[in-house]
């Protein structure tokens, strides 16, 4: 089991910063998501660490093994870190069995290790198809077990579910990642799913304009955002102005207890909820609200309310949710957080 760490990692394409001094370290054995919107350099920062792509400053290392630094710069093949990239990229013209044992060498094809990744990846009795007989899932799974098959320290997945549909990217997620953690291999995975990373990793890194915003565990990083941005990028959220007394917040919702007072004394800022926080209340307690409209979503129904002038999207189970242009009482169920500033800031 390998651990990465990354020191002050900085690249520019064309004069055009894309990170700016990254710091990262991933235990052995841990899945790290590194999430974020398209163009914050996610995927620049796995192909530094594959080698693929050189860095103008900073250092990454593989255990004890430095494998890029000021004049050093170790060669994608001898870093011992597989990639399955977004599309998979498998040879159609060779087998599954044929793509897994690519690189392997003559003794390693004969000592039965692609049988053994095959097995473990979920693909015995498919070793003689070929790439257009798979699904979506065995191909991705197929690119996941050739990057397997030569035991490397670490494991770099590019939003490798992206050409799935949805129900097939839930699936094939929980089973990569599985086969993942049954090899106790180190992972780094990018994504621009919130719940994709929550339900994946270990650890979440929150990507924003070439920096890390907040990295953490994900319960973390999704209950108490380091700010208004990382609240956004990491699931839906609801801002609301508030008048700061203390550990208490007074809002259009009614008093909200806070997780922890302003700094430095000040009275008014930005309460944050997620929107499963704004619930029913019982009669006589809460704020009147008045159901403007309502989406069904399956497990939940997203709605649309107007509460002291102001429209929220809150979320209702089937049980609780109101008729549309029904009026109705709600509370804040838990603390909230508070940011300095305006609910648009």
């Amino acid at each position: 089991m390998s651990a990465v760490r990354i020191s002050g990692l900085r690249k520019s394409y064309g004069g055009r910063a894309v990170l700016h001094g990254i710091d990262l370290a991933v235990p052995a054995g841990s899945i790290v998501a590194l999430l974020g919107p398209s163009g914050c350099g996610k995927t620049t920062l796995l192909r530094l660490i594959a080698g693929f792509d050189f860095a103008d400053a900073g250092e990454i290392a593989v255990d004890d093994r430095i494998v890029e630094a000021a004049g050093t710069h170790v060669p994608p093949e001898r870093r011992r870190i597989g990639y399955v990239p977004q599309e998979g990229t498998l040879f159609p013209h060779l087998t599954v069995a044929g793509n897994v044992g690519f690189g392997l060498g003559r003794a390693e094809r004969r000592n039965g290790r692609i049988a053994e990744v095959l097995h473990l990846t979920g693909l015995d009795g498919l070793e003689l198809r070929h790439p257009h007989q798979l699904s979506g899932g065995q191909q991705q799974r197929t690119a996941l077990a050739r990057a397997l098959a030569p035991r490397p320290d670490v494991i770099l997945l590019d939003e490798p579910f992206n050409a799935l549909d949805m129900d097939l990217r839930r699936m094939v997620c929980q089973e990569v990642i599985a086969t993942l953690r049954a090899s106790a291999t180190t992972a780094i995975l990018v994504t621009h799913d919130p719940q994709e990373a929550f339900a994946s990793a270990d650890l979440v890194a929150v990507m924003h304009a070439g920096r890390i915003a907040q990295y953490g565990d994900p319960t973390s990083i999704y209950r108490t955002p380091g700010d208004p941005r990382v609240a956004r990028l990491t699931g839906p959220a609801i801002f609301l102005d508030g008048r700061i007394e203390g550990t208490t917040a007074q809002t259009i919702l009614g008093p909200i207890a806070l997780r922890s007072p302003l700094r430095d004394g000040a009275t008014s800022g930005t309460v944050f909820l997620r929107p499963e926080q704004v619930v029913p209340a019982s009669p006589g307690e809460g704020v009147p609200a008045r159901i403007e409209k309502r989406l069904f979503h399956g497990d939940h129904f997203l709605a649309t309310i107007r509460v002291g002038g102001i429209a929220l999207r809150v979320r209702f189970t089937e049980a609780s949710v109101p008729s549309a242009s029904e009026t109705i009482s709600l509370r804040v169920d838990g603390p909230a957080l508070v940011f300095p500033g305006k609910p648009d800031a």
